[in-house]
């Protein structure tokens, strides 16, 4: 744009410079011709005056010869002479200046012929005089006509000269208003170009200010853009670097859930058939083993969690009521020396979670809040409606704008540098000392929250405290009374088989298998076994009753979600459930639990699989 309005004002002004020097080229032009209009009337009154000398020198001799005949004196013939002399110089002179006009020539050559023969006539009659002759009248009279003649054809002569004069005068004076008025154009040129160049110069001023505002603008605009893209940058690279990380700690977790599997199972089983009174070591020793395997077992789903890989069970839920009903596990878990503070927004959105899940989320954040407050201090739980903006979603990479509700956990504690906030969701990360904690509880909640489509910021200074904030998406369905979710009850007294209950076992891990069948036959139940799916396809079409389809997903040949499809064909009120170490299978998608299945996840106690079991057996199937 300024490059444009400088190229117009250049040619502007460029234009404005051929006019003015053409105005005054031609001003200089009319002044020659001027010039030469003056030079011309100066010639023609020169003529002018010329012919009336010939005129005055004619009359001149024509007196004195008249004088000389009257009275004889010599003295008379004196301007006779004189003419006599002066004309043939003049005749000279008026040729020369009138070689530029024809007309005037053949009129001079005529006023000549005429001149000679008046002069003839002067001379004759002296002649005759000075012999005694008589005046003769007849040659006055001739005399007196070739004068006429010669002043007739001097005014004719005049006449054209004065013609010519009054029209070289017009043309000077016509000369003359053309030169004012070029003068004039100039003049008015002159000012225009300054006040243009004045103007234009203002112009290119204003636009220079206003280019190098812009680059101002822009080098701040780039300034700005550079570090949201550093900020941006080191965002992938850390959820990158989390990936990766979980992508190992979630295979890891896979395998091992299998192993515990039998190892969980074992134990248990071998716990509860040795009684009371067996050897108190040896009872002890399998604690201590089913404590670690436990451990293990913690450690395995804290893995999954932080790779987004545990199976969930979402539902429409009330974070108001969820986090009211957990006062009590708070008090139990982080003790009386805290103040611990809920404030619960009026109107607040349902979102769609697993409630246990964010109860753990909760309860891990807390745990943190009171870590980081050994002396005491105040625990706020908040929650509120918010909505994150496209600026924001834009800043922080994975986040989709839009509504969401929060949950918000905030202590008074010593807060954290930048530093360690930036790798605060790092798996096996901690600031604790030794043998005080995994760092696997911020790095659990990472995994869920995302998994579960969300979003975690936290703000901390430190001596300022720590504000953990848990964004979860808007659902805009009602939400379910859902109270905490948590703890399969660990009495002895565990639900049974009722009725001859015959429950069909597909694993095809054997060691697997077995501590399922020993364990549900422990139980009371029937148990039948298969190590595929076509043995299992086989067990039904022999069997006629079967209560319950007790299946592993992730099998050779057939999965187990095609085992179940197709068994329902022919017995769609059998009940089902479904186990599997691994998640991303057949029965769960993008991390949810597909609708209506029951799953129990390796490994899993004798308890849990007994409550399990009891739970689907009971279950009504129109449900």
């Amino acid at each position: 744009m300024l490059t444009f309005r400088f190229d117009k004002s250049i040619r502007a002004l460029v234009a404005g410079f051929l006019f003015l020097a053409l105005a005054i080229g031609g001003s200089i032009w009319l002044s020659v011709r001027q010039d030469q209009s003056i030079a011309a009337i100066t010639h023609t009154q020169a003529m002018q005056n010329r012919l009336s000398g010939i005129l005055s020198r004619l009359q001149d001799a024509e007196t004195g010869q008249r004088g000389y005949l009257l009275t004889g004196l010599r003295t008379f013939l004196e301007p006779y002479e004189a003419a006599l002399r002066s004309l043939p110089a003049d005749f000279a002179a008026l040729e020369t200046a009138l070689a530029d006009n024809p007309a005037q020539i053949q009129r001079l050559k005529k006023l000549q012929e005429i001149t000679a023969g008046r002069q003839e006539y002067l001379r004759l009659a002296i002649a005759k005089f000075e012999l005694g002759a008589p005046i003769d009248t007849d040659e006055l009279l001739r005399g007196k006509m070739s004068m006429d003649n010669a002043r007739r054809a001097i005014a004719a002569m005049q006449r054209e000269e004065q013609n010519l004069l009054f029209k070289r005068e017009a043309t000077a004076s016509m000369q003359r208003t053309a030169i004012a008025i070029a003068l004039a154009v100039s003049g008015v040129t002159v000012m225009l170009l300054g006040l243009y160049t004045i103007r234009s110069a203002r112009s290119r001023l204003i636009d220079a200010v206003a280019a190098r505002d812009a680059v101002a603008d822009a080098n701040a605009q780039l300034h700005e853009e550079a570090q949201s893209r550093t900020a941006v940058e080191t965002q992938l690279r850390q959820l990158q670097k989390m990936e990766a990380v979980g992508q190992l700690t979630g295979g890891i977790a896979h395998d091992f859930n299998n192993m515990l599997a039998v190892v969980v199972g074992s134990l248990d089983i071998a716990r509860r058939r040795l009684s009371e009174d067996a050897d108190p070591k040896a009872l002890q020793n399998l604690d201590n083993a089913m404590e670690g395997a436990q451990r293990a077992t913690q450690l395995t789903s804290r893995l999954l969690a932080f790779s987004r890989q545990q199976p969930l069970e979402p539902q429409s839920l009330d974070a108001n009521k969820l986090v009211g009903g957990m006062s009590e596990l708070l008090r139990r878990t982080i003790g009386d020396n805290l103040r611990v503070e809920t404030v619960l927004a009026g109107g607040l959105w349902t979102t769609f979670v697993d409630p246990n899940q964010l109860e753990n989320a909760i309860l891990n954040l807390c745990v943190n809040a009171r870590d980081a407050m050994p002396d005491g201090g105040k625990l706020t739980i908040e929650t509120n409606n918010a909505h994150l903006d496209d600026d924001y979603a834009a800043a922080h990479n994975e986040v989709t704008a839009g509504q969401y509700i929060v949950v918000s956990v905030t202590d008074t504690g010593f807060g954290m540098p930048p530093e360690v906030v930036e790798r605060a969701f790092e798996p096996f990360f901690t600031t604790k000392g030794v043998g005080r904690g995994t760092g696997l509880g911020l790095s659990q909640v990472f995994g869920f929250i995302k998994q579960s489509q969300g979003h975690v910021k936290i703000y901390s200074e430190p001596g300022d405290g720590t504000s953990i904030k848990l964004y979860l998406p808007r659902h805009y369905g009602e939400s379910e009374g859902v109270g905490s979710g948590r703890s399969v009850p660990t009495t002895t007294d565990l639900p049974r088989a009722r009725d001859g209950e015959i429950i069909l076992v597909v694993e095809d891990e054997d060691r697997v298998r077995h501590v399922s069948v020993d364990s549900l036959r422990e139980l009371g139940y029937t148990v039948v076994q298969a190590s595929d799916a076509s043995q299992a396809l086989a067990v039904l079409a022999i069997q006629p009753r079967i209560d319950l389809l007790f299946t592993d997903v992730v099998m050779p040949d057939m999965n187990g979600r095609k085992l179940v499809d197709k068994v329902l064909i022919d017995r769609p009120t059998l009940k089902i459930l479904y186990t599997t170490g691994y998640t991303r299978n057949a029965i769960v998608h993008n991390g949810m639990l597909d609708a209506g299945v029951a799953l129990l996840s390796k490994p899993f106690t004798m308890s849990q699989l007994a409550h399990k079991i009891r739970q689907v057996l009971d279950s009504d199937p129109t449900d």
